[in-house]
C-alpha cells in the first residue's frame, strides 16, 4: 500500500479535474475483466459530465487532442493536458498476493470503505467488493496498474464519480502533502541555523565511521522460549572479540521483516566493540507475514504485539545476564547494565517503549473514534488503535513495558501519534533520537515523527531527517533467501546511502550515550550531517524543535492547524 499512497501523493495539483483523475490512479486499478467501462461520468452537483474511455487512451498512446477532449480544456489547460498523460499512463508494481491479503485485513478493508466513497453505485457493499476485486486483478497486469487499464477493465460499463467527494479527498491529500514539504524544510531549515550558531568541530579530524571498527566478531543464533507467553526468541548474537566487558545493543525489526535485514547495522556495531543482540519477533516477523499472504492469518499483527514486543527483548536479556556467567561464549563479558536499542517501524515502538514511552489509552480512544478515522490518511493510525483491546483485556491499566537497563534509543521511522501521544512520549529520560524519512507514506513524517519529536522532555534528542528517504529506504529491499517480499525500487529509493547513515549515526550515539565516550559527540552535529548529506538522499539533523517554532516556519493556514492539534506546553 506504500506504493499506492507514493504515487497517488506525488501526482497531486491544484487543477480540479487533474486532482480528480489523480485520485483515481491508485484507488482502482482492473485487468482480465469481462465487462470494461467505456464512459466516465463525473457528477457535481446538478452537472454532469461524460467522457469516454476511448478519448483518454487515444490521447495517452498518442498525444492527440480531438473533439471530445477539447470540449473539457476550459476545466483542463492546455498547459496541464501532458500531466494528464503522464497521470494516465503511470505505473504502479504490486503483487497480487501481498494486495490480496492486505486488502482482507481491518486495515485494508477501512482503506477500501475510505477510497470507495468517490464511487457511486446501488449497492454499498457491491461498490466495496468491486473495488477489491478490480484492484487485485490490476495488479496482476505486467505493466502494473495504470489509470488507463483501470479505465478500461473496470468491470462496468460506466464509472460514476461523485466529483465533489472526489475533490474533498484529494484537497484533503494535497493539504497534508503541503504541509509536510513545509515542516521538511522547517527541519532542514532549522539544521542550517544549529550549523551556523553552535560550535562547529573540526570535521577533518574526524575519524571516518563509514569505515569498519578493529574488532571481529562472531555471530550466534541463540533459541530462547518464554513459556509464560509460548513464544520461541530465536536471537542473533554477535560478539566481538573483546577481553573486557562490553555494553549491549538490541536491534528491533519491523513489522513482516526479521532479524538478517538490520545484520548490516549489527556487524558495524560490533566492528566497534558492541555486543549485539537482533531478536525475531515471532507475531510480527517475515514468517508472519507469509502466513498472512497465503492466507493461514487475517492480521497483519496481533494487537498483543504492542506489548509482547518489548517483553521478549526484556527476556532475552534476562536470559543474556543469566548466561553472561556461564556460557562459555559470553565469558562475562556482556555489561548489560548499559545497554542501547535500535528498532525500524514497529521496532521504533518498541525501542520507545522499552526506553519509557508509555501506551496512551486516552490518547488512542479520542483518536480511533469512527468519526475521526473516516477523515484519516495516516495508515499506521489504524495499526495504532489495535493497542485498545489491549485496554480492554487487561481493564484499561497501565502497561509498564520500560526496562531500566536501556540507557538510549534510536526509533527509526517510529508509529507515536496515538500510541503514545504527547504523555507518553514525555515519560522517556534517556537520550533519544528519531529518524524520519520525507517519503514515508506508512508512518508519514510530520505527525509520527516531526510533531513527537517536540513532545520529547528530555534535552538530550535529535531528529534526523532523510530527504528523499521512504519507509524502506533503512532496510533495502527483501531478503530473498528468508521469503521476504521484494519490494519495487521506487519504494525503496537509495537504500544503499540511508545504511550508511545509520551506520556512522548509530555508532556515535551508542558511544557517546552507551559505552560514555564523549568525543564520539562531535560527530551528532548539524553541521557533521551536513558535510556528509548527498545529493540522492539529503540528511540534516536537529536537536531543537518546539512545537512554536515548527509553527512559526509553516505557512499559516498550516501553522493554525498545528497549533490548534498540538498546543505549546
Amino acid at each position: 500500500m506504500n506504493s499506492l499512497f507514493g504515487n497517488w501523493a506525488s501526482s497531486l495539483r491544484k487543477n480540479s479535474l487533474l486532482l480528480v483523475l489523480s485520485t483515481l490512479l491508485p484507488t482502482f486499478g482492473i485487468s482480465n475483466s469481462v465487462l470494461a467501462a467505456e464512459r466516465i461520468y463525473a457528477s457535481y452537483s446538478a452537472l454532469e459530465l461524460s467522457i469516454s474511455v476511448n478519448t483518454l487512451e487515444n490521447y495517452a498512446k498518442t498525444g492527440v487532442i480531438n473533439e471530445d477532449l477539447a470540449a473539457y480544456q476550459q476545466y483542463l489547460p492546455l498547459q496541464q493536458l501532458p500531466e494528464l498523460r503522464r497521470i494516465l499512463l503511470n505505473r504502479v508494481k504490486v503483487s497480487p498476493v501481498v494486495l490480496s491479503q492486505l486488502l482482507y485485513t481491518p486495515q485494508g478493508e477501512f482503506l477500501l470503505h475510505r477510497l470507495a466513497q468517490v464511487i457511486k453505485t446501488s449497492q454499498a457493499e457491491s461498490r466495496f467488493g468491486t473495488l477489491r476485486s478490480a484492484l487485485i486483478l490490476a495488479s496482476a497486469e505486467s505493466g502494473g496498474l495504470t489509470l488507463l487499464n483501470v479505465l478500461r477493465k473496470y468491470p462496468s460499463s460506466s464509472i460514476r464519480l461523485d466529483v465533489a467527494e472526489t475533490l474533498e479527498i484529494a484537497t484533503e491529500l494535497e493539504k497534508l502533502v503541503n504541509q509536510t514539504h513545509s515542516a521538511i524544510a522547517a527541519v532542514s531549515q532549522e539544521s542550517k541555523i544549529e550549523a551556523a550558531t553552535t560550535p562547529q568541530p573540526n570535521l577533518s579530524q574526524l575519524p571516518d565511521l563509514k569505515v569498519p571498527g578493529k574488532f571481529k566478531s562472531q555471530k550466534y543464533t541463540l533459541k530462547f522460549f518464554d513459556s509464560k507467553r509460548n513464544r520461541l526468541l530465536l536471537t542473533d548474537v554477535y560478539i566481538p572479540n573483546v577481553q573486557k566487558t562490553t555494553p549491549v545493543i538490541v536491534i528491533s525489526h519491523g513489522l513482516g521483516l526479521d532479524s538478517s535485514n538490520f545484520q548490516y547495522l549489527a556487524t558495524h556495531l560490533s566492528s566497534y566493540g558492541f555486543a549485539v543482540v537482533v531478536p525475531n519477533h515471532p507475531g510480527s516477523d517475515a514468517k508472519q507475514l507469509r502466513s498472512l499472504l497465503k492466507g493461514h492469518a487475517n492480521e497483519v499483527a496481533e494487537p498483543g504485539e504492542f506489548q509482547d514486543r518489548p517483553l521478549d527483548v526484556t527476556y532475552i536479556l534476562n536470559q543474556l545476564e543469566k548466561g553472561n556467567q556461564s556460557d562459555s561464549r559470553f565469558k562475562g563479558r556482556l555489561n548489560l547494565q548499559q545497554v542501547g536499542v535500535f528498532g525500524q517501524s514497529l521496532g521504533g515502538y518498541t525501542a520507545l517503549a522499552l526506553a519509557g514511552a508509555k501506551i496512551n489509552f486516552e490518547q488512542l480512544k479520542q483518536d480511533c473514534q469512527p468519526a475521526a478515522l473516516q477523515k484519516t490518511w495516516n495508515m499506521s493510525l489504524l495499526l495504532q488503535c489495535r493497542a485498545l483491546e489491549l485496554s480492554i483485556s487487561k481493564s484499561g491499566k497501565d502497561y509498564n513495558l520500560r526496562d531500566e537497563r536501556v540507557k538510549a534509543a534510536i526509533a527509526v521511522n517510529p508509529i507515536t501519534s496515538s500510541i503514545f501521544g504527547k504523555a507518553g512520549l514525555s515519560q522517556i529520560k534517556t537520550p533519544v533520537m528519531i529518524v524520519s524519512s520525507s517519503d514515508d507514506t506508512v508512518a508519514p513524517a510530520l505527525s509520527e515523527q516531526i510533531l513527537p519529536f517536540s513532545w520529547f522532555a528530555n534535552s538530550q534528542k535529535y531528529l534526523v531527517m532523510l530527504v528523499g528517504g521512504t519507509h524502506f529506504s533503512t532496510i533495502g529491499n527483501g531478503n530473498p533467501a528468508n521469503q521476504q517480499v521484494a519490494l519495487p525500487t521506487d519504494m525503496i529509493g537509495d537504500a544503499s546511502q540511508a545504511r550508511r547513515y545509520m551506520n556512522v549515526l548509530s555508532l556515535p550515539f551508542f558511544q557517546t550515550y552507551i559505552a560514555g565516550k564523549p568525543q564520539y559527540t562531535p560527530y551528532l552535529n548539524a553541521a557533521y550531517t551536513q558535510s556528509i548529506s548527498s545529493k540522492s538522499l539529503g540528511l540534516s539533523l536537529v536537536k531543537s524543535l518546539n512545537t512554536t517554532e515548527l509553527a512559526q516556519l509553516l505557512d499559516m493556514r498550516g501553522a493554525k492547524t498545528v497549533k490548534k492539534k498540538f498546543p505549546t506546553p
